[in-house]
């Protein structure tokens, strides 16, 4: 049953909403004043808080500041003394809306289930957010690996340019999603660009989007990916495989705060921190006129070269049984035990393919093997083009 805190210094008031939402089958609780209100707050959870602006001693409005800072709850004001001003400074301030006393009946319980709806549905995307932060888990023990963390922890907070590298299936997406969760940009969004998969004739319209009619597939206009990242994070995966004259716009982004689309003339300031990533020697691709040394300056701020798994073979242990767990929700197995011999045959392997390799490798373990996983399982159903150190 939702419960409903009702914030009144009278009592009549309190009473009479307190019998209508009963009679609508919540629970209520009840506070006289603004300081009683922020000691339930602090003990207790509530669906929505229904709280009146003028109070003596401690306000509507402070009592809004507290619990905007301590709860999602939403809150809704009422007042018999408002103006549009306080209705507006209120809902500027982050209520949920505000009702006139005497409230109407139908536009209160509206009012009300609206509110429940907006708390039960930001519950369940904190909670779905934190499931999906479970697949971007960074799992090991290493110490390359405890390095890679405490970087993460020293740069994440600022909006420094970070340049990620590392062989293919290294784990450098997982670094940079790491980075924005980390930062003060979680909120906002975070936006995946791969270089490599995106012809260069369209790569800047990706990038930057374009106007309607600026080429002959632009029937309507397009926001680009850094538009789209605004307030967040842009990751520019595979970015040694961006097309020079990309490169040149992507530079203009970075010096100057603002983009142009495709066919378009005006300037579009954007607010966007920059993680990139590449497989390829970006020192080298300079030297062979491939890649902008002013780009690669720009970008690398700050460095973070993700090791091969062959360079970590100690985490492989931890990777086993954290792919172990992830194909047993998937496919609703049993979890299979790993014997040590097996782990030893995994730690001799090249692991070209690397954390992803492994990946696979330990998906098809869990399927073919019946009650164990053991060293002879791993050499007949590990790939057979994979050798040994």
């Amino acid at each position: 049953m939702a419960t409903i805190l009702i914030v009144d210094d009278e009592r009549s008031i309190r009473n009479t909403l307190s019998d209508i939402l009963t009679n609508e089958k919540y629970e209520v609780d009840q506070a006289e004043n603004g300081e009683v209100a922020v000691d339930k707050l602090s003990q207790n959870t509530y669906d929505a808080v229904l709280c009146d602006i003028k109070m003596p001693g401690m306000d509507g409005l402070e009592v809004l500041d507290y619990a905007l800072k301590k709860t999602d709850t939403p809150i809704i004001m009422i007042s018999g003394h408002g103006t549009i001003e306080t209705a507006v400074e209120a809902i500027k301030k982050g209520a949920f809306d505000y009702i006139e006393k005497p409230p109407d009946l139908n536009r209160l319980l509206i009012t009300i289930r609206n509110a429940m709806d907006k708390s039960s549905l930001m519950t369940e995307t904190k909670k779905l957010k934190k499931e999906v932060s479970k697949n971007w888990e960074m799992i090991g023990e290493s110490e390359a690996l405890k390095d890679i963390k405490e970087m993460i922890e020293r740069v994440a907070p600022t909006d420094a340019r970070v340049l990620i590298t590392g062989e293919n299936g290294t784990g450098k997406e997982l670094v940079a999603r790491w980075l924005h969760e980390q930062s003060q940009r979680s909120h906002a969004p975070f936006i995946e660009v791969n270089c490599a998969a995106i012809p260069s004739e369209l790569i800047e319209s990706q990038l930057f989007g374009h106007e309607k009619g600026s080429f002959t597939s632009a029937i309507k206009q397009r926001k680009g990916d850094f538009e789209q990242a605004h307030g967040g994070t842009i990751f520019l995966d595979e970015i040694g495989d961006m097309s020079l004259s990309a490169q040149a716009k992507v530079l203009r982004a970075l010096q100057e705060n603002k983009i142009t689309r495709v066919g378009g003339e005006k300037d579009i300031p954007v607010d966007v921190r920059v993680i990139a990533a590449t497989n390829k020697n970006l020192k080298e691709e300079i030297q062979r006129e491939k890649f902008r040394e002013d780009l690669y300056h720009r970008l690398s701020v700050i460095l973070i070269h993700v090791p091969p798994l062959r360079e970590r073979t100690d985490d492989i242990p931890l990777l086993v049984d954290h792919f172990m767990d992830q194909t047993r929700a998937n496919n609703g197995r049993a979890k299979l035990p790993v014997e040590e011999e097996a782990i030893n045959e995994l730690k001799e392997m090249t692991w070209t393919g690397n954390i992803r390799e492994l990946r696979n490798v330990v998906e098809r373990l869990a399927i073919l093997c019946d009650e164990k996983v053991t060293k002879d399982d791993v050499i007949r159903f590990a790939q057979p083009l994979m050798t040994k150190k």
